[in-house]
């Protein structure tokens, strides 16, 4: 992984080389800041390969970009690029049109057509970008290649790619080469499908769909882990989906929703015994849904062989 930040530099240094080597060299774009904001710049980045594709965060001083004709034939990726933005809105110009950008936003498009950005804050930005070589993916590659960068506009296939994206981000530090060709591939499909580039029907974008409905499904439980009882349909109806498709999502995963929602349940468990030694184990227990001591000491045994003071100081 590649990880770098401009506090090394000297402050009056810092913008210039994040725009020449971050910017122009490393990402193939433009940017620009005015002058007298430029010695309170900071940037911070990271990035790795996960299968075949890019995986980057940046967080920096709010700047304008820009990918120009120049940039791109400098730099060319042929790729598909899917960004969230987690903070600093702001507008996003391209050929086909301009749009706003907003905290929360996922854009898809082509990494070699033309745009520009402009920030609405003078604050700070952060953003996650998924950059995959077209070569990877198997359909839609042409019309991936008319695809300018803009959000994506249906509020359910947003949420859809939001989960998957944050599920590949989570899960990354660790993921095995398979499963992060599975997860590309399935992010891929699945963002050409919001874009209109596959149509729903297809094989490889219902499998996308499964995939990306259970990511959604699993942060919708833990964020609902203190509801205590989570029945299924209530899931079922935040995501849109009727219950047997719920249940279907969890079959390739060899857990019912019920086994998964236990599993969160004991991980979210086991974290706060060992980060929370002034908490008891009962107060831990019902934070994390579980209906009673006995409920939970069974199925922490189940799940790790252990017991809750097992994890005590871990």
């Amino acid at each position: 992984m590649l990880t770098w930040s401009t506090d090394s530099l000297p402050a009056h240094e810092r913008f210039a080389y994040w725009r020449e080597e971050r910017g122009k060299q490393l990402f193939g774009v433009s940017i620009e800041l005015p002058p007298e904001r430029r010695h309170l710049f900071h940037g911070r980045l990271s990035a790795q390969p996960i299968g075949g594709a890019t995986l980057a965060s940046l967080n920096a001083s709010a700047y304008e970009v820009s990918r120009t004709e120049a940039d791109i034939a400098r730099v060319s990726t042929d790729s598909l690029m899917i960004g969230l933005q987690v903070a600093g809105p702001g507008w996003c110009d391209t050929p086909a049109g301009q749009t706003f950008i907003d905290a929360g936003t996922v854009a898809i498009g082509h990494a070699d057509l033309p745009s520009q950005g402009m920030p609405t804050t003078t604050g700070d930005f952060h953003i996650h970008m998924l950059t995959i070589p077209l070569g990877r993916i198997a359909r839609g590659q042409e019309a991936a290649r008319r695809l300018y960068l803009a959000p994506v506009q249906q509020e359910r296939h947003a949420r859809l790619v939001d989960a998957a994206l944050c599920a590949l981000i989570e899960d990354a530090p660790g993921i095995a080469p398979d499963a992060a060709d599975a997860a590309i591939t399935d992010i891929a499909n699945l963002a050409l499908m919001t874009r209109g580039a596959l149509t729903p029907g297809l094989p490889e974008v219902r499998q996308a769909l499964r995939s990306a409905h259970r990511h959604a499904a699993i942060r919708i439980m833990r964020r609902n882990l203190h509801r205590g009882a989570l029945p299924p349909e209530t899931v079922a109806d935040a995501l849109g989906i009727s219950l047997r498709q719920l249940h279907l999502v969890f079959e390739p995963t060899g857990r019912s929703y019920h086994r998964t929602l236990s599993a969160i349940r004991v991980e979210m468990a086991c974290r706060r015994l060992g980060t929370r030694p002034d908490q008891s184990i009962a107060d831990i227990a019902f934070a994390c849904g579980f209906e009673s001591l006995a409920t939970f000491y069974r199925a922490i045994r189940q799940l790790t062989g252990r017991t809750p003071g097992d994890f005590r100081g871990r």
